[in-house]
């Protein structure tokens, strides 16, 4: 006999460990296994893993076979494998409708089971009777499978099979928005059967989908049908939500140790390092101990406290099981595997004699991985009073299959018998490293050779949509249609894909079908979608947004190439749109934003693209008639679509158009408003005198409540130099330096120039048209096109629907749409069409065309295109509010927000008129609740749609923008909106809120951002020419950001003036300096006052403020916030960084109408958490009310302002002991303070954290903890 070699000794050590502790667990028949001699369960996660082991000793095995009998043992392993894999798949496969109907309900009730009959292969519990839904699980089946697959295992044998596992990846694909039961299967911490959203979930999907896409399930006998495809914009969904998550698990859990499978073996699913080292770092510094690592704070499984009676905790019990948490050896295992594949032998060698020294001998000498480590009863008490101090026990399992499995996993590579590249042949474990510099490749197209040569007229050369053949160009709703075919079975009744929505990363690719090559173009640039896509300006912004999503999460083999057309659309007074043409200028230089950009013909690019075959249509059986019509349907033509052309334009096409629109019906536009006075119409010389004083009426569906804490008078705004300025004498010896300083000053005026400034909102003064950057088709509205108060006049007035009623009163309808059909002006055919949808409804036929039904339905549609056409986007959105049109994807950016863990809420405060979102709604249900909400104001409820659309663009792009807000209220969000639109133009609430829906869909995310991020704005009016006529002219505000070196001018300005404010206003300014003193002065009052109610609309919150919040539960019995009381009890339920315990603190301020309010109780809380954290006093013996404090420090701050004479003495504050404060207060404070209270700045000496202080030392007694000392310092540091 041959002498053996060490390593195959050591196989066959490993071999019997296998047999005598892996092996004994499974059943002969099916091949599963069961994790315990108690039960038959064989739960799929424990399955997975003991399969692992037993994968990597028969490569072990096949690699160092030193005979015969070594060659043999490893092909019964292989071969063991292939059925227990084979075992799983059919148990999974029996439940096959549960995988279809969960594609569309995503229930409980319609997952798969988490664990099946190792006896049988089927269910061995009811639907209910278990928390099935462990997405992680499946995930992780679908993972190895891919790993064995390219190690050359072939496990799947039939089509049939392939397509229940592409319909498995349609099962995960959607991890990132489906709450689960995770990876310890009870959902949340108190075991109450509460699904959440968890992270470990999420990365082990997305690794799943990564390892699996375009995986030929036949090995080398494969073929186009056998392939696995995914969606790769899913893939960055999941990555996006994961990053934001981490380190914490969910909402329950602020760490868990089971994300130690996610960012290394066998997930590998981050790649951002530093994330990744994060994470790790985490948790071994709050969940390691001596024996293990706990798997999560507070875990009550196995320890001498639970009460094995009952399955759930009560809220206020987790309490009793912190510092005596179970301790599992199994996460020292992942580390050691951590620090096998990262190459830290150091970290690999610690965690091996760790492990060492916990295993557990059998009595046959085995040396086996218990469960777990717990204190035993007698020890709670010492280990309550110093944890880690106590001898553990070992518990629960033993062996534990999933430890076992891993442990000797780790052996077989720390030994070299195995390495981390068979274990891994996809390479998974190199996803943090470098990549290479990516390069954009774009192709412009021309819809026609119209605008071909518009195009070339600015020296940009492209090829027409026609040019481009052989290859052909389609809209990306025809990409969703190809892929509904994906996964479609029809003997197992699988639809295949239901997924309606494709992304940038998709439509990035090229794609092959029957030797043919489509391109299709962003889903941005779909004319089909709701009139977003018809703002050339936010097109452009969305391109660069699109470029720089491509820069970051492309992972492709090749190339990205983005098709773009320009279309009829793009083009104004006979010229590309500004924006547009700048991108593509900037397409030709080779950058954007820092990205590197090639653009060439879209033929020139085919050689370095990627490149995918569509080879699941491809196959005899999943070929479709419908596919064929579909393509030939939507393909780009050379001409644009004269549907839009005969709409919008007015032109008569009607044979070419589709039989499923209706034929234009109104007359052409000729102009937007009425002309004045002295000018004639077609219609103003053939209708009555009162149908002439009628224009521009629509009805006033809207109304925003701008807090009656903000009086519009009292908006201090400068939109052109104080009269005053002009009369003064000439000015000279200030030095070159402040005059230089003073100019660039004059045009901008910034508020506190403090360095402790917050990020505020300040007021640009009007702008030339030469500093806007204007281009030529921006004017400046001569005096006559405004009113007295530089109020721009309306292309539409809003007035109420009795009014408007009123002044119609007396018409025949068929009076009404005769003059419709010589109407020639926009708003004009508004108001009519308005009146009849007001008096007769949408349905109400109107008999304008004599050869067809047109309803009233039908005239609003039309002018909705005409509208969005010319720009007119106030009509735009209340035509769409009429006619309930809904942002297409309104669900999944509602979902994009929820599961960055956002809440959402519409309309206005206070409930049930604000309606709260906490859960993905299907996109009817989400709508619904939207109008609801809006109730009359169906302007509102379309800017609600859209201001959505924004924040999820803006939550995937800058995340940082909604750092410590946890509610997102978009109510709330247009109000403050409204209310710095109403400051920067010098204007009421009302007519503010008019030309809130004036902007433009880019400015309006403009100015949004500029609201989340604290940016210097200002408003300038233009008119701009319409597209399609000269004499159409479209008058309406313009956002505009603030130069930087105007910004810089006026803080430089405000630094070299030193002033008493009190000087400053009482004297009368004779020098011009003296005059910028007070401007800038005035600048300044209001700015707390916005600061406050800009933070408090958008919900946002110091840094840790919510764990300082638990904090101070913890030493007091409540806080009591307005309506709302949080208890101590919650801390003995939820840790301090526990996203549930911010949630609560969040509700609890939100039940504050008044955002400036909820903002002074927040500085409050902040003020006695300082008390708080420096040990100032033990506890608090009362409870805390806040609004209380604020009440109190207000009064001392009118004491104050009584006692030196303060500002105000004008309105609340006064040295007559007798005063008595009128109600309301005379100077609007909301909630009884005073609006200079809200006004002032929050540090200083008479700031209002001062204030605070002292109400909290008279009203919670922290003074007597001072030891008798008559005076207490109470300046925050």
């Amino acid at each position: 006999m041959r002498s053996r070699r060490n390593s195959g000794v050591r196989l066959d050590y490993f071999h019997s460990l296998l047999e005598r502790t892996i092996f004994k667990n499974q059943n002969p028949v099916t091949g599963l296994y069961f994790s315990n001699t108690e039960s038959n369960d064989a739960w799929v996660r424990d399955n997975v893993y003991a399969i692992m082991a037993v994968w990597a000793l028969s490569m072990s095995y096949r690699k160092q076979a030193d005979l015969d009998e070594d060659r043999a043992k490893a092909y019964n392993l292989e071969q063991d494998v292939v059925r227990s894999m084979r075992a799983l798949l059919t148990s999974m496969i029996k439940q096959v409708a549960k995988v279809e109907k969960f594609k569309h309900t995503q229930s409980l009730e319609d997952s798969l089971h988490a664990k099946y009959s190792s006896v049988t292969g089927h269910t061995c519990v009811g639907d209910k009777e278990w928390g099935h839904l462990q997405v992680d699980a499946t995930s992780l089946y679908l993972l190895m499978l891919s790993q064995m697959t390219a190690s050359g295992l072939q496990i799947v044998f039939t089509l049939d099979e392939v397509d229940f596992i592409q319909n498995l990846v349609f099962y995960i694909e959607n991890a990132y928005r489906i709450p689960d039961y995770g990876i310890w299967e009870r959902g949340d911490k108190t075991n109450h059967g509460q699904p959440e959203l968890n992270a470990s979930s999420i990365g082990m999907a997305k690794a799943a989908m990564e390892a699996v896409n375009e995986l030929d399930l036949f090995c080398a006998r494969g073929g186009a049908a056998s392939v696995i495809h995914i969606k790769s914009d899913k893939v960055a969904q999941c990555q996006a939500i994961l990053h934001s998550m981490l380190p914490r698990e969910s909402s329950s859990k602020e760490i868990d140790a089971g994300l130690l499978s996610v960012i290394g073996f066998p997930a590998f699913a981050v790649d951002d390092e530093n994330i990744l080292n994060y994470t790790r770092d985490t948790i071994v510094s709050k969940l390691q101990g001596q024996y293990g690592c706990k798997r999560f704070l507070r875990d009550g499984y196995k320890t001498v406290k639970e009460d094995p009676a009952r399955m759930y905790y009560e809220p206020a019990e987790l309490k009793i099981f912190e510092n005596i948490e179970c301790e599992w050896p199994l996460f020292y295992v992942y580390l050691m595997l951590d620090g096998i594949f990262t190459g830290n032998k150091e970290k690999t060698s610690e965690y091996f004699d760790a492990i060492d020294e916990l295993m557990v001998y059998l009595p046959d000498g085995s040396k086996v991985m218990p469960e777990l480590y717990y204190v035993p009863e007698e020890k709670v008490e010492l280990e309550y009073r110093s944890p880690s101090s106590q001898v553990r026990k070992a518990g629960g399992r033993i062996p534990h299959l999933w430890s076992q499995a891993l442990y000797i996993i780790a052996m077989l590579l720390k030994e070299n018998h195995v390495t981390t590249g068979e274990l891994d042949p996809l390479n998974r474990r190199q996803v943090t490293e470098a990549k290479p510099d990516l390069v954009i490749q774009v192709a412009v197209l021309a819809e026609d050779t119209v605008v071909q040569e518009v195009l070339k007229s600015h020296d940009i050369f492209v090829q027409t949509v026609a040019e481009a053949s052989p290859i052909f160009i389609y809209p990306a709703r025809v990409l969703i249609h190809i892929f509904k075919h994906l996964g479609e079975n029809k003997k197992m009744k699988l639809s295949g894909n239901v997924c309606g929505e494709t992304g940038v990363l998709s439509t990035s690719m090229l794609y092959t079908l029957h030797g043919k090559i489509l391109a299709f173009v962003p889903q941005f640039l779909d004319h089909h979608q709701f009139y977003l896509a018809l703002d050339n300006d936010l097109l452009a912004d969305l391109m660069k947004n699109d470029v720089a999503f491509l820069r970051n999460n492309w992972k492709e083999l090749g190339r990205p190439t983005v098709t773009i057309t320009v279309t009829h659309g793009m083009i104004e007074n006979e010229s590309i749109q500004k924006s547009i043409l700048s991108n593509i200028r900037k397409f030709q230089t080779g950058y954007i934003n820092g990205v590197q950009i090639h653009m060439d013909k879209i033929g020139n690019l085919i050689s370095t693209s990627c490149i995918k075959r569509l080879t699941f249509l491809e196959s005899e059986h999943a070929s479709d008639a419908s596919l064929a019509q579909a393509l030939a349907k939507h393909c780009i033509h050379s001409s644009y679509d004269p549907v839009w052309q005969a709409l919008v334009l007015g032109q008569s096409s009607s044979q070419n158009l589709k039989s499923n629109y209706p034929q234009p019906s109104l007359p052409a536009v000729v102009a937007l408003d009425t002309p004045e006075s002295g000018t004639s119409t077609p219609q103003s010389a053939s209708s009555h005198d009162s149908s002439r004083r009628l224009h521009g009426i629509i009805s006033r569906t809207r109304s925003i409540d701008i807090e009656s804490g903000l009086p519009t008078q009292t908006i201090h705004t400068k939109f052109s130099t104080p009269k005053h300025t002009n009369h003064l004498p000439t000015v000279t010896g200030l030095g070159s330096s402040f005059e230089r300083t003073l100019q660039k000053a004059r045009s901008f005026c910034v508020g506190q120039a403090d360095s402790g400034l917050p990020g505020g909102l300040f007021p640009l003064s009007p702008l030339s048209p030469s500093s806007t950057g204007s281009s030529d088709r921006h004017f400046v509205l001569p005096e006559e096109s405004t009113d007295s108060t530089g109020m721009i006049r309306k292309v539409a007035s809003w007035m109420d629907t009795t009014e408007l009623m009123d002044l119609y009163a007396g018409q025949e309808d068929e009076e009404l749409v005769s003059q419709l059909r010589a109407c020639t002006t926009l708003s004009e055919q508004a108001d009519i069409v308005h009146y009849l949808f007001e008096k007769n409804g949408l349905d109400w036929n109107t008999h304008i065309n004599k050869e067809s039904e047109v309803t009233v339905r039908n005239l609003m549609t039309e002018l909705y295109y005409k509208s969005a056409k010319h720009r007119t986007w106030s009509l735009v959105r209340h035509a769409a509010g009429i006619l309930q049109k809904r942002v297409e994807h309104l669900a999944q950016s509602v979902t994009d927000l929820l599961v960055r863990q956002k809440q959402v809420s519409v309309g206005l405060p206070p409930e049930p008129r604000e309606r709260i979102i906490l859960a993905p709604l299907p996109p009817n249900e989400l709508e619904e609740l939207i109008y609801e909400s809006c109730g009359e104001d169906r302007s509102g409820a379309v800017l609600t749609q859209e201001l959505i659309i924004y924040l999820s663009l803006f939550i995937r792009t800058e995340p940082h923008l909604f750092t410590q807000m946890f509610r997102l209220r978009v109510g709330l969000i247009m109000q403050v909106m409204t209310s710095e639109l109403a400051r920067a133009m010098n204007c009421d609430a009302d007519d503010a809120y008019e030309q809130l829906v004036t902007l433009s869909p880019c400015e309006l995310k403009e100015l949004l951002h500029h609201i989340l991020s604290g940016r210097e704005f200002g408003v300038t009016i233009t008119s701009t020419k319409s597209s399609h006529g000269s004499t159409l002219m479209n008058r309406r505000p313009t956002i505009i950001c603030a130069p930087k070196e105007e910004v810089s001018a006026g803080l430089t300005l405000k630094r070299q003036l030193t002033r008493s404010r009190r000087k400053s206003l009482t004297r009368q300014p004779t020098t011009i300096q003296d005059l910028v003193e007070q401007e800038v002065t005035e600048d300044r009052v209001g700015l707390w006052l916005r600061r406050r109610r800009v933070d408090g609309s958008l919900n946002r919150a110091p840094a840790d403020f919510y764990a300082k919040v638990w904090k101070i539960l913890e030493v007091c019995p409540g806080i009591q916030i307005a309506r709302r009381f949080l208890s101590q009890s919650m801390t003995r339920e939820m840790t301090s960084n526990e996203f549930k315990f911010a949630l609560e603190v969040e509700n609890a301020l939100n039940t504050v109408p008044e955002p400036e309010y909820r903002q002074l109780m927040v500085e409050t809380l902040m003020v006695i958490a300082c008390v708080v954290e420096n040990a100032w006093i033990p506890g608090f013996g009362q409870v805390i009310d806040v609004a209380q404090l604020v009440n109190a420090a207000n009064n001392l701050f009118l004491g104050d302002q009584a006692a030196y004479d303060g500002d105000a003495l004008q309105c609340c504050a006064s040295t007559d002991p007798g005063f008595q404060r009128p109600h309301p207060l005379s100077c609007q404070g909301t909630a009884g303070i005073c609006e200079h209270f809200y006004d002032s700045a929050p540090s200083g000496c008479y700031g209002t954290m001062v204030y605070m202080t002292k109400a909290s030392l008279q009203i919670l007694n922290v003074a007597q903890m001072f030891e008798g000392q008559d005076r207490v310092d109470c300046r925050p540091s």
